[in-house]
């Protein structure tokens, strides 16, 4: 099916699909939940699963706000309360818990994790944080320092280098410019059930088995990237 018969489904659904079309979208965004494999021994199976689901409701919401959005009255957008705003900013909260969702579950679980010194991934962490050691000790800092939310290593385009952020929730303080490559959910629900409140604990045991080959790839496109927009 189509994207943008899927799209129309879930407007048909919601009650949305108008009889009238004029000052209307039709162009809503779907997103479909990706499959993952995580065959991590730091994490319970319980909890994969459920962390899973969660991901599929961040979808589903963010699915249906985009069709709300569709037939959404802009001529009432302000800035103090308007129905409108509010799709917008959930539209970021879920769009953005989507992405980083799925690229979490994407680089980790490596249980033959390795990283070898003539690695892109390598030379980057040790060229920006002056050290692997430094990179991994910044690491660990941004996780227990986020307030729910998630630690990227990114390429910041402006900077031109890469550099560790602390997110908190999934749309606040999240960076302009930046290309993530390694990325650790530290929200508690991450966690909770095998580590109850030691983020630090969990996300050492995460980082033993951070999937590189797909961490050297993400490198290397954010490197390509780089040298397209004239910083190389």
């Amino acid at each position: 099916m189509k994207k943008s018969e899927v799209a129309k489904n879930i407007r048909q659904s919601l009650g949305l699909e108008p009889t009238d079309t004029k000052g209307t979208l039709t162009e809503s965004l779907v997103a479909q939940p990706k499959p993952f494999s995580v065959p991590t021994e730091a994490l319970s199976g319980e909890n994969i699963r459920n962390h899973y689901s969660l991901y599929e409701q961040y979808i589903k919401d963010f699915n249906n706000i985009s069709a709300h959005l569709d037939t959404a009255d802009r001529s009432a957008a302000n800035s103090n309360h308007s129905a409108f705003r509010s799709l917008k900013i959930d539209e970021t909260y879920n769009l953005n818990a989507t992405y980083l969702h799925e690229l979490y579950f994407a680089n980790i679980g490596d249980l033959q994790s390795d990283l070898t010194m003539d690695t892109l991934s390598f030379m980057r962490l040790e060229r920006d944080f002056g050290g692997f050691d430094a990179w991994q000790m910044d690491f660990l800092a941004c996780a227990s320092a986020s307030r729910n939310g998630w630690v990227v290593t990114g390429l910041n385009l402006y900077t031109q280098t890469y550099m560790n952020f602390v997110i908190d929730s999934h749309n606040i303080n999240v960076p302009m410019g930046v290309v993530p490559v390694i990325v650790m959910d530290v929200w508690q629900h991450a966690y909770y059930k095998d580590y109850l409140k030691d983020v630090e604990k969990y996300t050492i045991n995460m980082m033993k088995e951070l999937n590189w080959k797909v961490i050297e790839k993400r490198f290397d496109r954010a490197d390509r990237m780089l040298q397209a927009f004239g910083g190389q």
